[in-house]
């Protein structure tokens, strides 16, 4: 009520012109007009017939098609170095004239306006207007997901200077027909930024979010994007330098040797970008747990470094005859293990290698164990209860997501049935059940430390949960539709989000914010990856686009456009950040450069998107299966790229 130009203002100053006591009391007291303001009603004849007269014209609908082509001529006779950026208010614009028309009752009006300006909307914006084209009257208003969502919020819009004092003349040149100017003063939020206009290629870049682009201030949050300092393990290396030196043959043991001993005692150089290794705390490492990372250091040794002139092998595992029965897949971290969801509510656990998955003994041989023996877990195990498979029965709906621990110790699920389970894989039973989640989770994944783990789903939230907590610790709000992909940055400290708002999000553990907003996708993001090093993050979309993040600054720092329109629904970096593989619906793995596009980046100054003509330098191979769509991908330790996918049938 503080601004004194209103409509009801207005007419609170007309009713006491006429003298009108009984109905201005009314209207004052539903308005909750102060006696302050009442008093210092005083605008001038000539505001207050200007203000009447405005209101008369919003609720003309004619009004409507010659404002909003007078919008469009504007942007299309400006100059290139503005018409990009100015464009980018004509999407808006559109929605909130055809809600107006809505609400005045001008149905017909609206569904004209829709039919002659709808088509002319960009590409990425249709599957949108065809959801709102189905409000049809003002009550549907409130049903409608996406008429809701613009009408509570304001879209972004972002213009350098130049190209918002070109808009201000415009509209100072409208003040007749205020219909534009004041939608972007109730729903539009203009970003002005100094420097000049952006290219076409600049403002397409950051273009698609459901409410425009991220706004500057939001993403001037410092980010510790990179690792923290790894346990110190210096007490194991005699064991495993034992081991190597009888796999090597006897001719070669010192310059083995030589080399594990760099990778055990060298002290690895402080990251000026880490964050402290107690910024979040993290569980301490059990003496198994520090077996399994010397092991994995070991296997590190043996990596094959990956590049242009050095693909990597890949190992496709098919799953046969599961039709269209299988959703998700994942392989544990040492590449032992395969878990895949199904639709059918069920999960099975394969072993890949000859290793039997063994079932633990009964209640009374288990009371005749020693408990403080070293090879505990081994004697807990059923000698005659082996298997290649071990089936998980629990949930109630559809596993969208299952998921190794890091130490294959655990297994975690979500579910259409609103919960998240976690299981043994010494016990093969369900130990926990986390609720949380009032619809379906769409994915949950593991901290990189463990202990942690995150999830999204459809009521637009992202949690994170420990497993010792039957609650999460911290709930992230702030998506506008649901929350489709989740994964933890390297570091454990931030946890990134994709959803169908076509946002990546990147939330902070510690404070539980938003430090990050990355608008460009033309598509809802079905699955992330970070980089080994921690800096960037690749998102996979919809219609088959790849969008690389910069987390220091959250700019699209390259876009490799779709080959198809296929959905991708895996991605994954090789273990030493060069190579970045993509799987898709179109039963395609795809490897892409990763070294090229991080090098680009990093030179160029302004390194807002990358152009179509990138994808061929980008792309090193594309590998076609039979008819298996990609469901998940995973680099081993020394660089072998394993894929899983579902036969189809035949084409």
């Amino acid at each position: 009520m503080g601004d004194k130009s209103t409509p009801l203002l207005a007419v609170l100053q007309l009713l006491r012109k006429y003298n009108l006591k009984g109905t201005e009391d009314i209207l004052r007291k539903e308005a909750n007009l102060g006696d302050v303001e009442y008093e210092n009603l005083d605008l001038p004849e000539v505001e207050l017939a200007s203000i009447l007269t405005a209101h008369h014209t919003e609720s003309d609908p004619y009004s409507y098609e010659f404002a909003y082509d007078s919008l469009k001529k504007f942007v299309e006779s400006s100059l290139d170095i503005y018409k990009y950026e100015l464009s980018t208010l004509l999407y808006p614009v559109f929605v909130h004239m055809y809600l107006i028309l809505i609400l005045y009752d001008h149905t017909e009006h609206a569904s004209k306006f829709l039919d002659k300006f709808g088509p002319e909307q960009e590409e990425y914006y249709q599957e949108d207007l065809n959801r709102l084209c189905a409000v049809k009257n003002k009550d549907q208003v409130k049903g409608n997901e996406l008429a809701e969502i613009y009408s509570s919020n304001k879209f972004q819009v972002q213009l350098s200077r130049d190209a918002s004092t070109q808009l201000k003349r415009y509209l100072h040149e409208q003040k007749s027909s205020p219909i534009i100017i004041n939608i972007i003063k109730n729903h539009i939020v203009i970003d002005v930024c100094d420097g000049p206009g952006r290219t076409q290629a600049q403002v397409k870049s950051t273009l698609g979010g459901l409410l425009g682009e991220a706004s500057r201030n939001e993403n001037r949050t410092k980010v510790y994007y990179g690792l923290l300092k790894e346990p110190d393990l210096q007490i194991l290396p005699a064991p495993i330098e034992d081991e190597e030196e009888a796999e090597e043959t006897p001719d070669k043991p010192k310059k083995k040797k030589a080399k594990k001993d760099n990778i055990f005692m060298k002290k690895p150089k402080s990251d000026p970008n880490a964050p402290p290794n107690d910024r979040i705390p993290l569980p301490d490492l059990k003496e198994n747990d520090k077996i399994e990372k010397s092991k994995a250091l070991r296997e590190a040794a043996k990596r094959v470094q990956l590049g242009p002139e050095c693909l990597p092998s890949i190992c496709f595992y098919t799953l046969m005859n599961s039709g269209q029965t299988a959703i998700c897949a994942d392989i544990c971290d040492d590449s032992t293990l395969l878990a895949v969801g199904f639709n059918n509510s069920s999960i099975k656990v394969w072993t890949l290698t000859t290793i039997r998955l063994r079932g633990m003994k009964s209640a009374d041989k288990l009371q005749d164990i020693d408990r403080e023996a070293g090879d505990v877990l081994v004697r807990m195990m059923e000698e005659k209860d082996r298997d290649t498979c071990r089936t998980l029965f629990g949930h109630s709906g559809p596993v969208y997501k299952v998921a190794f621990d890091p130490f294959k110790t655990m297994l975690l699920s979500c579910s259409e049935d609103s919960t998240i389970r976690l299981w043994s894989l010494q016990c093969w039973t369900c130990i926990v059940v986390y609720r949380g989640h009032v619809w379906p989770v769409w994915d949950a994944r593991w901290s990189p430390h463990g202990h942690y783990f995150a999830s999204g789903g459809h009521d637009r939230i992202a949690r994170l949960w420990a497993t010792d907590h039957h609650h999460p610790l911290r709930i992230f709000a702030g998506h506008l539709s649901d929350v489709d992909c989740i994964q933890f940055h390297p570091n454990s400290n931030y946890i990134a989000t994709g959803s169908s708002d076509r946002t990546v999000r990147l939330w902070d553990c510690l404070t539980g914010s938003q430090v990050r907003i990355m608008t460009g996708h033309k598509s809802t993001p079905f699955t992330l990856a970070f980089s080994a090093c921690g800096r960037w993050l690749a998102s996979g979309g919809g219609t088959g686009e790849i969008q690389v993040w910069d987390l220091s600054s959250g700019l699209p720092t390259a876009a490799i456009p779709p080959a198809n329109d296929s959905p991708i629904h895996a991605l994954a970096f090789s273990r030493d950040g060069t190579i970045l593989a993509s799987g898709s619906l179109d039963s395609t793995v795809k490897l892409w450069d990763f070294a090229v596009i991080s090098d680009e980046s990093l030179n160029e100054e302004n390194g807002n998107g990358a152009t179509a003509q990138k994808e061929d330098k980008f792309l090193l191979r594309s590998y076609a299966t039979k008819n298996s769509p990609i469901k998940s991908l995973h680099f081993t330790r020394r660089n072998l790229l394993l894929a899983v996918g579902s036969y189809e049938g035949s084409l």
